[in-house]
């Protein structure tokens, strides 16, 4: 075997193993991220990390790309390839949905008294019912957490947010339903004064 043949093995032996440790590198990042979307969780590891859908083509194509590389099986490689094309065929008008259809953040006001939390509202649509959903960020910069005050789908009247104040550094005030047609509810929800932790998270719709 002349050193150009036996180098050509090594890379061949070393390129599935490295396309599988990357995948595994995309599994743990995501888990990362899905930990860090849960309430209370950091916003900067949310933000970065949490993208499943993104994360689980990835990682499908780097797994298929190292199967591909490792069998020498013409037959199985075909099946292979085709396979994930079709994954990402199925997965394309997913992708364009989510990404025509971000929901935006809002508003973000700094509490009295406190630069360090702010009440953020994020609106989006599911189709044509407008969606509301009311976080507390907590801390400075990376420290950041982001805790779940309130979600409303808009697909009733009473069902929509109207308005989203603070009531001093530890209190918000919700308003949902409109007054003209005697559906309009007014949610106090106290926060911890520490760590910014709702008393309740409100859901409606």
């Amino acid at each position: 075997m002349t050193e150009e043949t036996a180098v050509r093995s090594r890379t061949a032996r070393s390129s599935p193993r490295a396309m599988t440790l990357a995948a595994g590198c995309l599994v743990l990042a995501g888990a990362v991220g899905w930990w860090a979307d849960q309430d209370g969780g950091l916003l900067w590891a949310a933000r970065l990390l949490h993208h499943p859908l993104l994360f689980g083509v990835l990682t499908l194509g780097l797994l298929t790309a190292a199967l591909i590389v490792a069998v020498r099986n013409l037959f199985v490689r075909v099946l292979a390839g085709v396979a994930f094309g079709l994954a990402l065929v199925m997965t394309l008008p997913v992708f364009l949905l989510v990404f025509l259809d971000r929901p935006r953040e809002a508003s973000d006001t700094a509490a009295p008294g406190r630069d360090d939390r702010g009440l953020v509202i994020v609106e989006g649509s599911a189709m044509i019912d407008p969606l509301w959903w009311v976080y507390v960020d907590e801390g400075w910069g990376p420290m950041t957490r982001r805790w779940k005050v309130g979600y409303f789908n808009g697909d009733a009247a009473e069902n929509a947010l109207v308005q989203a104040t603070w009531e001093g550094p530890d209190r918000v005030r919700l308003v949902t339903g409109y007054a003209e047609d005697g559906t309009e509810q007014v949610h106090l929800i106290d926060l911890d004064h520490e760590t910014g932790r709702p008393s309740r998270a409100v859901r409606m719709g």
